[in-house]
């Protein structure tokens, strides 16, 4: 019964009509595997014997050879072991019974892994596409234009580029001369009389060694506009400074201007600036509108003998001093974070003095002085400005560690000690601002970015560590974006540059404020430990050294 189904099965699929689609695709297929194939052997192979059935001219679909190949070797016997599960690829059987809805699928679904196919894009060299360009330019003609009309011209202009690029265009002399003083000398009147002498009209010309033909192209069509500023109203920045430069060689002062005037009122992109610059530097235009361009990105020496850094340490002055009294607490952020960062990107340091800096800083210091010390004596009308004068410092501080000038800062912060005594009588939600100003000295000479003396340095901790300690909580939960870790490793950094009895004074004092404290503490454990090797593990490993030392000089003097 098994074999009767089975020879019904075969009949059904050899009456079937033969499908050129299938057959293709299953000859793609396999063509596709062969070439993966990571060693193909050249020598015949019985599977390439002339005995091979070529599924090509096999009146039988290819489904069908395959499925008898199947049959006979066995591999459909529903006695068979089930298949692996870890095969990844696909049984027979399974391709078999999936080829339906392959052919059934569009063309566009039918790719390997579910990943689209990618567009064919004809692969077009540059100067192909640079000849399609102009063929474009030359054809696209407004009505009433007579730029390249073969009709109404007397010239044949042919213009020839470095890389090989020729163009042949029809020109009228009278427009050329009208607008280039470069033609008019070219197609004088002595000049074409010659050429009329020798070849009947039009008169032949060849510009050869062009830079770009497409632009040389474009800057003669302006010739016939009537309004070029409407006109390079569709240009970008870019091929304005090509029409300049063409405009410029040939002596089109109407193009000159027009082209000027674009860039003095058109936006450039940051990588324009440069190319502007550069090429009015080179062309020299100063006398017909440069000047006016060049404004845009430089600045004139001041007529009453300043020099121009002198101006932009008052600009810069003038923007720190905006920002230390703005109102609006969210833009006086945004504006910090903006000036920092034109400081610190600008590489000269010439802008803006030590001095001025300073200036700016006392003036903060002061006001924070008296503001601390009226509500130190409970006078809390003005408190908000601790504060805000705090934050002030923080960031002109932030300004002086990025310019390597901030030790003169860290001497003045540490001789406050009016303002340390004051510290406990001022409430802590006012109050804990200040804090931050010494954990940025701290962070600062952790990393290395303050060079400042030993006494200076001892000075700091011994006037503004237990300020620091009472309001390590408060700056922990109010601050935003506080790096607890930062400031731990500075102060204990810091600590650590200091003699070793001094060390050990604080340590064990921060060790007792700890264990009694918590998180309201810094952790400064690492600090702690390298003390404890320093003072006792190196110390007795330095002794031991020493004792064989002097035991070895003994023994080489009494041999």
């Amino acid at each position: 019964m098994a074999a009767a189904t089975t020879t019904t099965s075969l009949l059904k699929v050899q009456n079937q009509p033969t499908k050129p689609k299938r057959r293709k695709y299953r000859e793609t297929t396999i063509s596709a595997s062969a070439s993966a194939s990571s060693s193909p052997s050249p020598s015949p192979s019985p599977s390439s014997s002339p005995n091979t059935m070529d599924f090509s001219n096999d009146p039988f679909p290819s489904s069908f050879s395959k499925f008898n190949s199947a049959l006979t070797a066995g591999l459909l016997n529903p006695m068979s072991p089930p298949p692996d599960k870890t095969r990844s690829s696909p049984t027979l059987f399974e391709m078999m019974a999936t080829e339906p809805d392959i052919h059934h699928r569009p063309p566009s679904q039918i790719h390997p892994n579910n990943n689209p196919p990618k567009p064919l894009t004809p692969l077009l060299d540059h100067h192909t596409l640079a000849m399609q360009r102009i063929s474009d330019l030359l054809a696209s003609r407004s009505p009433g234009n007579q730029f390249n009309d073969p009709l109404s011209s007397d010239i044949k202009l042919t213009l020839t580029s470095k890389d090989g690029i020729s163009v042949s265009m029809s020109v009228h002399r009278q427009i050329l001369v009208a607008h280039s003083r470069f033609f008019s000398v070219k197609l004088s009147d002595r000049w074409t009389k010659q050429q009329q002498q020798r070849s009947p009209s039009p008169y032949e010309v060849e510009i050869a060694d062009c830079d770009d033909v497409e632009v040389y192209i474009e800057t003669l069509r302006l010739m016939y506009c009537k309004d070029l500023r409407k006109k390079l109203m569709k240009e970008d920045v870019s091929r304005v400074l090509g029409i300049l430069k063409v405009s410029a060689a040939i002596g089109f002062d109407a193009g000159v201007l027009s082209c000027l005037e674009y860039l003095e009122a058109a936006p450039w992109a940051e990588d324009e600036e440069e190319k502007v610059a550069a090429l009015l530097s080179e062309l020299r235009l100063e006398s017909v509108g440069a000047g006016e361009v060049l404004k845009r990105v430089s600045t004139d020496i001041v007529a009453n003998g300043n020099e121009e850094g002198n101006d932009n340490e008052e600009v810069l002055l003038k923007l720190i001093r905006v920002v230390l009294e703005g109102k609006d607490e969210k833009a006086r952020r945004e504006m910090k974070g903006l000036v920092s960062k034109m400081l610190r990107e600008n590489s000269s340091q010439s802008d803006l003095r030590k001095e001025s800096l300073y200036l700016a800083c006392d003036d903060c210091l002061q006001l924070l002085h008296s503001h601390f010390l009226r509500a130190a004596a409970s006078d809390l009308q003005d408190v908000s400005q601790i504060a805000r004068q705090a934050d002030n410092l923080h960031w002109i501080l932030d300004i002086l560690i990025d310019r390597q000038i901030a030790e003169d800062f860290l001497k003045t912060w540490a001789s406050q000690s009016e303002l340390a005594e004051a510290h406990s009588k001022v409430p802590a939600v006012h109050r804990f601002e200040v804090s931050r100003v010494t954990a940025r000295l701290f962070v600062g000479i952790g990393k290395g970015q303050l060079l400042a003396s030993k006494d200076v340095r001892c000075l700091l901790l011994k006037t503004w560590l237990v300020p620091f300690y009472d309001d390590f909580g408060w700056m922990r939960r109010a601050s935003k974006g506080l790096d607890r870790h930062l400031i731990e490793d500075g102060l204990s950094n810091t600590i650590l540059t200091l003699p070793l009895s001094w060390q050990q004074e604080i340590l064990l004092a921060w060790f007792n404020r700890f264990l009694n404290s918590g998180e309201d503490c810094p952790n400064i454990q690492r600090g702690f430990e390298v003390w404890w090797r320093r003072a006792f593990w190196k110390r007795n490993g330095e002794q031991e050294r020493t004792r064989q030392i002097r035991v070895t000089t003994t023994s080489i003097e009494n041999p």
